[in-house]
């Protein structure tokens, strides 16, 4: 049957009684730690759940646990730092504070068997797992030098999968849409409501992408009889627990490892750096690959978002990218990657420096004069112009006023992009994007992303949208400002 469901009105009476119930002989204390949890989600509103999750539900059977009170104990579950559902399940039935925040009568909560139906509710997929279980090995990646990420195996790999993407006229159906129909109606919108994700339709986004560890080996199983004819070595198909996972390449612990490679995008202009769009993908992928999958995806899912600006680090740094970016009428910031670091020719006699500057005869960059946007061009003149009046010994041009050059952005985006890498306006924008580290370092550190045990793809994708929707839940309590202990202790 048809669960019956609670609205977030009747949430706070329910917890107001029902801690005063338990709380109030003094048999039982609460500590500062406590109180945050109270407010978190005394000011979340979960109720919509059941309408995003409706189709998996039958009216018949048993009567159905509110959805609403199970995605509220995961939550509670992450915030408190327990990485097993198994053991969430012992202090639901230990603390009574567990479960009245949930919303279920103490002595009377859900078994491990109830969560983990609800989490098939949450994912479109017949098996936890995307892939199959019986495949290939795959190849390691090539190994970065030390502090840099691997190189892609293909230089125009990037440019392939653009084109590839750009043909597909409709968005492939994914397991995790309902997780990300639930995380978009009730975390983003509401956060964008309240401008901790500021100006939707001109949003400010930052990627980037970090390794996820799963388990300390590859754990694959022969099918063949290879072994039984004396081949210890072969290339036959096996069966692997974790069929999405592969290994990469960790610049940071400067290691290979075993996992996913998740790959996030930030809202860079949130003051609480919100992640707005997470997304699981095997660990061999290089940040670049990343970025143009989950760029598609978001703008297919969102469609009532608009981009402005992308704040991307070097590792993003292809041409391919630019080009799409300009071809979306998307202004880029992405950081130069420290090849070909030389200066290059240009037109006729003129070279350009590596920031994009063209170079006078004397070895001086010239001086910027603004861009041009409706020709898409930046203007330069003579360095040594000095009040209109050219100060060179050996003038390269007859004008007073010095020679002038003009960069277009068609001619080379990545060194010619709209906003010029040695200006203020770079500076002042770009800092912004050291946003989706500290998004997450919050999700690797403060909610122990890595902790779980899972060996699905499943629940590691609902682990992953689990802490971002507590990250949204923190930055609404920051700013609500809420103190609940006065009118708790009132009574």
């Amino acid at each position: 049957m048809l669960p019956i469901l609670r609205s977030h009105q009747q949430y706070p009476s329910f917890i107001e009684e029902r801690l005063r119930l338990h709380y109030s002989n003094g048999s039982l204390l609460f500590i500062a730690k406590d109180w945050a949890l109270v407010a978190k989600f005394w000011v979340t509103d979960l109720s919509d759940t059941f309408q995003c999750v409706k189709g998996t539900y039958s009216c018949r059977g048993p009567q159905s646990i509110d959805p609403a009170n199970l995605l509220r104990s995961y939550l509670l579950m992450l915030e408190v730092g327990e990485p097993s559902i198994t053991m969430w399940v012992n202090q639901l039935r230990r603390c009574p504070l567990y479960a009245i925040l949930s919303g279920f009568e103490y002595g009377h909560t859900p078994g491990v068997g109830t969560f983990y139906d609800f989490f098939g509710r949450l994912w479109n997929h017949v098996s936890p797992n995307i892939a199959s279980r019986r495949r290939l090995s795959r190849k390691k990646p090539k190994r970065g030098k030390k502090g840099e990420k691997a190189p892609t195996t293909n230089p125009k790999r990037i440019a392939k999968l653009i084109s590839q993407l750009q043909r597909r006229t409709a968005i492939r159906s994914q397991p995790f849409d309902v997780l990300l129909r639930l995380f978009q109606q009730q975390f983003l919108s509401v956060s964008s409501s309240l401008w901790f994700v500021r100006n939707v339709h001109a949003l400010s986004i930052a990627g980037d992408g970090m390794p996820v560890q799963t388990a300390a080996q590859i754990r694959s199983k022969r099918i063949c009889s290879c072994r039984d004819q004396g081949k210890n070595q072969c290339s036959c198909h096996r069966q692997f627990s974790q069929p999405d996972c592969d290994m990469g390449w960790d610049s940071y612990r400067n290691k290979f490892y075993f996992g996913y490679h998740l790959y996030s995008l930030v809202a860079a202009d949130s003051p609480y750096d919100l992640p707005i769009y997470p997304r699981l993908q095997r660990a061999s992928r290089h940040d670049a690959t990343s970025w143009v999958v989950s760029a598609r995806e978001f703008k297919a899912y969102f469609r009532e978002y608009t981009w402005d600006r992308v704040l991307l680090d070097a590792a993003h740094d292809a041409m391919a990218i630019y080009e799409y970016l300009r071809s979306q009428k998307i202004t880029p910031f992405i950081d130069m990657n420290q090849r070909n670091t030389g200066n290059k020719k240009y037109k006729d006699d003129m070279m350009i420096s590596r920031n994009g500057v063209p170079i006078c005869k004397k070895g001086l960059e010239m001086r910027d004069r603004g861009y041009d946007s409706s020709r898409a061009r930046r203007k330069y003149h003579c360095p040594l112009v000095v009040k209109g009046v050219v100060t060179c010994d050996t003038p390269c041009s007859v004008s007073p006023y010095g020679r002038c050059v003009h960069t277009y952005t068609k001619d080379n985006p990545r060194l010619f992009p709209p906003v010029a890498r040695n200006s203020n306006e770079w500076t002042n924008i770009y800092k912004r994007r050291t946003t989706c580290e500290r998004s997450n370092k919050r999700a690797k550190e403060d909610y122990h992303l890595e902790a779980a045990k899972h060996r699905s793809t499943m629940m590691w994708t609902i682990r992953v949208y689990g802490i971002a929707m507590c990250q949204h839940i923190d930055a609404w309590y920051q700013e609500s400002n809420l103190d609940l202990k006065p009118m708790l202790l009132s009574a």
